[in-house]
């Protein structure tokens, strides 16, 4: 059969592909790119001419609990449904187990709990059972519970019995799946006939391997019966935090070097109903005062991440924190009036924000005090609400202007965010969000280059190239980076930028939103080639945009050059978006003495669809060396499908 041929033009490169689908697979010939160097171009830097300030806080991180980001996720968790909340006794996140000839029976008790939160409990009544023949309930975990060698993990329970010293009480044991070997074991005290909680400790021993297919049992070797609620196991945490973050996630997104967090998100904030909304009263002090609540995401959060937890992530990763207060809105339309009616509302936001920034003296600073942290935390931003323009009542400009007047009065020094303008009222920041595909962010890397500098500052608070599932492929990340320079070239304006989402659980149904710029599994985590692109920029940002021209690029060539003053060092930013590389001469007018050797930290990959995975985290990566041959005029080759950072030593 004769193949007919047709060309194409793909980012300005002659393309000869078949029109015979399966013809490659079937030994015909493959498709040919013919990238040919694209011509030189120049790009001009006034290196003694600063424009403007760099915003300290450009870069930082948004974060929401969707795609499991926190239950399942960046909290470190390893029990599934602690609370015992699942409406049957058979489901997945707990089976029964009777080994042998052990016999019982499991409920849900909806007449007795630990505390006021938690009104119900898991009775488990045992016939038979004895030191060989345990009756128990396993739990799965999140997609397992990843566990390793010589390591203790902590627990707690809160646990009654039937009557006072029943028997030698409860055991909760880790164990394999496969083998069903124990790995580790506790065994609580006698228990009584009131609820107490028990705290526990097990370690593995030398021979176990690094492996998620494991699961958490409680057994009971006697009859009886038994009340379980909020039954808890946790690894090592970042920094030893008790009832803390996975030590990886938080590990890569420090590398980030993030400035602040804006929480707790987006949609997570405002719930689909209002009595879905993050009701921060009810995410603080001890684990059994917190019920857990609906997430938009259609399924249950812990509120095991409450307002403290998110607080001391920020002092974790050495960022500020960036609060969003809810502000009247639920996702399936429901609002609160302005008015009388908002009232509890803002004092709400108001009582959240003393929480946090209160001292000893004040009523929710003193609840922060007896919540372990002391210190009052330094609070710059308020957001009132999350993307208001889809209210259709069309009150945002009321329910802000009550917000803002309150919060003013009472804190005048906080810069508040609106989260889409507003008629008739002062707007200290304005929130714009972006999800575009990477071609549409490179037609629109000047978006920002003539915008006015006399209105509210801009927070580009959710953005993402979305090409890639689960994680951003390098297209994205070349969509990524045109649009940070962008947003660089004009950092005297937006003074806050915040990719969106933050993480993805990469297990079956652990994704309800793609891309994602880190994914993981229970056991390990990767940072997508968007991810290396953002932790380039952000570690490389300089405090001063220096003036520079670009001529002869085509438009698959993006820039921003910076200055750190203080360390005499000029950040150029290069994004060749192209598959041909790019012959580029660098000039750098009004520099006095360039360093003849040059930084060079590059991200490139051999095609736009090459991508990072769970099982490939390392196949695009930054690679660092020397450039030689460096001066005030010099020529680089930007190779194709690349981001270049080059760290001049200028003076």
């Amino acid at each position: 059969m004769m193949r007919v041929m047709k060309c194409a033009t793909v980012f300005g490169v002659a393309v000869w592909m078949s029109a015979m689908a399966g013809q490659a697979q079937q030994g015909g010939a493959q498709p040919e790119v013919v990238a040919q160097p694209l011509a030189l171009a120049t790009l001009t830097i006034q290196a003694d001419k600063p424009v403007a300030k760099v915003s300290p806080t450009l870069y930082g991180l948004m974060t929401e609990e969707i795609n499991y980001s926190y239950d399942g996720g960046l909290y470190g968790e390893l029990v599934q449904d602690r609370t015992f909340q699942s409406s049957r006794s058979d489901t997945e996140n707990w089976v029964p187990v009777p080994q042998g000839t052990a016999r019982g029976m499991v409920a849900r008790d909806m007449t007795t709990g630990p505390s006021a939160a938690l009104t119900a409990s898991l009775k488990m009544t045992v016939t038979r059972a004895d030191a060989a023949n345990t009756y128990g309930l396993r739990n799965r975990g999140w997609w397992g519970v990843p566990l390793r060698a010589n390591t203790t993990y902590t627990g707690s329970v809160y646990a009654k019995a039937d009557k006072d010293g029943m028997g030698a009480g409860v055991r909760v044991s880790l164990i394999s799946n496969g083998s069903g070997k124990v790995l580790a074991v506790a065994k609580l005290p006698v228990l009584t006939a009131d609820w107490k909680q028990y705290n526990f400790t097990m370690k593995t021993g030398g021979d176990v391997s690094a492996s998620a297919d494991n699961q958490i049992v409680v057994s009971v070797d006697h009859p009886g019966t038994v009340w379980l609620q909020l039954l808890s196991v946790f690894p090592p945490t970042y920094k030893n935090r008790v009832n803390g973050n996975r030590s990886d996630l938080m590990e890569l997104m420090a590398a980030m070097h993030p400035q602040f967090l804006r929480f707790p998100g987006g949609n997570y904030l405002e719930g689909d109903h209002i009595n879905e909304r993050f009701d921060w009263k009810k995410t603080i002090g001890p684990l059994a005062d917190r019920a857990g609540h609906r997430s938009p995401w259609k399924y249950q959060s812990s509120d095991g991440m409450g307002l403290l937890e998110f607080l001391e992530w920020c002092e974790d990763l050495k960022m500020q924190p960036v609060l969003a207060v809810y502000a009247g809105y639920s996702l399936q339309q429901e609002h609160v009036n302005p008015g009388a009616d908002l009232v509890p509302y803002v004092q709400d936001a108001l009582d959240e924000i003393e929480y946090v920034t209160g001292d000893a003296s004040t009523k929710w600073g003193a609840e922060r005090v007896k919540d372990g942290h002391p210190a009052p935390i330094a609070l710059n931003y308020v957001e009132i609400g999350n993307e208001d323009q889809f209210d259709r009542s069309k009150s945002y400009d009321g329910r802000y202007a009550q917000f803002y007047d309150a919060i003013k009065k009472k804190y005048p020094a906080l810069q508040l965010i609106a989260t889409t303008p507003v008629k008739g009222h002062v707007m200290d920041v304005l929130d714009d969000h972006y999800y575009r595909r990477a071609e549409q962010f490179f037609g629109d890397t000047h978006h920002y280059d003539k915008a006015d500098r006399s209105g509210p500052k801009i927070f580009v608070g959710e953005w993402a190239t979305r090409e890639g599932t689960p994680t951003p492929n390098m297209g994205a990340a070349l969509g990524d980076a045109a649009w940070m320079t962008g947003m660089e070239r004009n950092s005297d304006l937006i003074i806050l930028s915040s990719y969106a989402p933050l993480l993805t659980n990469v297990n079956p149904n652990g994704m309800q939103w793609q891309s994602d710029l880190i994914g993981y599994d229970a056991n390990s985590s990767y940072g997508s080639p968007s991810y290396y692109a953002q932790a380039m920029f952000a570690s490389h940002v300089g405090t001063e945009i220096l003036g520079a021209d670009l001529q002869g690029a085509g438009d698959r060539l993006f820039y921003s050059v910076t200055r750190d003053s203080a360390k005499g060092v000029v950040y150029v930013k290069l994004v060749n978006a192209s598959s041909a590389k790019q012959d580029l001469k660098i000039s750098l007018s009004g520099a006095k003495d360039v360093k003849s050797t040059a930084k060079l930290i590059s991200l490139s990959a051999g095609t736009t669809a090459a991508t990072n995975s769970i099982s490939d985290p390392k196949r695009v990566v930054p690679v660092e060396t020397t450039v030689k041959g460096v001066g005030k005029d010099f020529t680089r080759s930007v190779p194709g499908y690349s981001v270049e950072v080059l760290e001049l030593s200028a003076q």
